[in-house]
């Protein structure tokens, strides 16, 4: 997989010291520049901001490989290696799952790790691991 500029996403949060405990010291995302209302994270080289707001949560449900996956959702593509832990870090913590880590699409090309997971404030996030990680596009 070639290298890819980091992306930069924007989400919201009602409680900004749960979102400091959540990405920065589970997922341990180092944190970068903070302001009362908001929050800098270095989420596996990409930047993500936890801004504190009223608005949260999760909207829509698609199937998918026969999961219930939440429309409204971030995450990143990680080698498989850093997955399993990462997937181990969250099953240790007692994280609130919405699909527990798993492989889908087994024997196809899109072949994958994948988890989901809520933040503390209810966003979802997605995991996930390719077994071929050059079939990332792959149909």
């Amino acid at each position: 997989m070639p290298d890819l500029p980091p992306f930069h996403l924007a989400f919201p949060v009602d409680d900004l010291n749960a979102a400091r405990r959540f990405y920065g010291e589970l997922l341990g995302c180092r944190e970068g520049r903070s302001a009362e209302d908001w929050i800098d994270f270095d989420f596996f080289g990409h930047q993500i901001v936890a801004h504190r707001t009223s608005e949260t949560g999760v909207v829509g449900i698609n199937t998918v490989d026969g999961d219930q996956v939440p429309v409204r959702h971030f995450g990143v593509v990680l080698g498989m290696a850093k997955w399993h832990t990462v997937a181990q870090r969250l099953k240790d913590a007692g994280a609130d799952f919405i699909i527990d880590p798993h492989v889908r699409f087994a024997g196809q090309p899109g072949e994958q790790a994948t988890l989901f997971v809520r933040d503390p404030s209810g966003n979802a996030l997605e995991f996930k691991a390719f077994k071929d990680p050059k079939r990332l596009f792959a149909k």
